[in-house]
């Protein structure tokens, strides 16, 4: 009898690098299997993607402030989840991140001054859930001010996987991983009958470890601002924008969510940057099935009650 290997692929997705992973006997039956998810997600990137005209995103932003639009009801339950998300994370997370002006942010060496309180302020004074109006009876989606534009970037990459593990579950895999440019999801176990092992990437840098866990039928996603940030005045400013205040968040050096599901996993990560880590960890503490691990400006990792970590 053949024995259980790893077959995986890599490939670029929704702009991201994806690796799927997937344990069979037979190599030809595991490239079939990747491909079902390969092309569910590709299904999914054309649904969000905001580069193309006739996204069903993009008729939604192209009519802001004008008219309801009719979209398909996937749409809208996403849509859903992700206000349900930004109401627990008061507004931390918010589809309509993408109405932030983004001319006021260039990160790279250039930025050596913060812009003031008022005009931050100013760039993001479109962003805000409650001006996304659900119509489920006549399956529309309402921008309530001119200018607003919604994103899937905090939450796409998460849905996206799931919706991949889930194809190649009903096809047979037993066994697998998506991973989605970091954020990924796994399920059964390798080869060996081991659960996966997930190495927690070190801040600075990007090819060390800085602790590992093992899991099986969970999911993981990381937000870093290790990779794009600025120094003004000698302190370090990270590439997430507060969408209440428009400025940058300071203190955090990443976020990484453990969940059972990859959507929200995908869509905590960066509300627990922005809320700091005494709010952001006593938020994850009071909802069940998700675990959090933040390692602050000074590599000091603070974790949620249930997380089990080896160094």
């Amino acid at each position: 009898m053949p024995a259980l290997s790893l077959h995986k692929k890599s490939m670029k997705l929704m702009g991201n690098h994806f690796e799927i992973t997937v344990v069979a006997e037979n190599e030809d039956w595991a490239n079939e299997k990747i491909e079902i998810g390969v092309k569910e997600i590709q299904r999914i990137e054309k649904l969000l993607t905001t580069f193309a005209s006739n996204s069903e995103t993009n008729l939604i932003n192209d009519n802001a402030g004008i008219a309801p639009v009719k979209v398909s009801e996937e749409i809208i339950l996403l849509i859903e989840r992700a206000l349900k998300i930004s109401s627990v994370t008061q507004g931390a997370f918010d589809l309509s991140y993408g109405s932030v002006d983004k001319s006021l942010w260039n990160f790279d060496t250039s930025m050596t001054s913060l812009p003031t309180s008022e005009v931050a302020k100013q760039s993001v004074r479109l962003i805000n859930y409650k001006n996304i109006i659900i119509d489920k009876a006549n399956a529309t989606v309402f921008l309530k001010q001119k200018g607003m534009r919604i994103g899937f970037g905090g939450i796409g990459k998460g849905y996206a996987a799931e919706r991949a593990k889930l194809m190649m579950q009903n096809a047979g895999v037993q066994s697998g991983v998506v991973n989605a440019s970091g954020d990924l999801t796994t399920w059964g176990l390798m080869p060996d009958g081991k659960k996966w092992t997930i190495g927690i990437v070190h801040p600075e840098l990007a090819s060390s470890i800085f602790s590992y866990m093992n899991v099986s039928g969970l999911s993981v996603a990381t937000s870093g601002n290790y990779e794009k940030f600025i120094v003004v005045d000698g302190k370090k400013y990270s590439h997430t924008i507060n969408p209440k205040t428009g400025l940058p968040v300071t203190g955090i050096k990443s976020v990484t969510i453990v969940s059972t599901n990859a959507e929200v996993a995908d869509a905590m990560a960066t509300p627990v940057m922005i809320m700091g880590i005494e709010a952001g960890l006593n938020m994850i503490n009071q909802i069940n099935d998700i675990e959090a691990i933040v390692i602050d400006d000074n590599n000091t990792l603070y974790t949620t009650k249930n997380i089990k970590l080896t160094p």
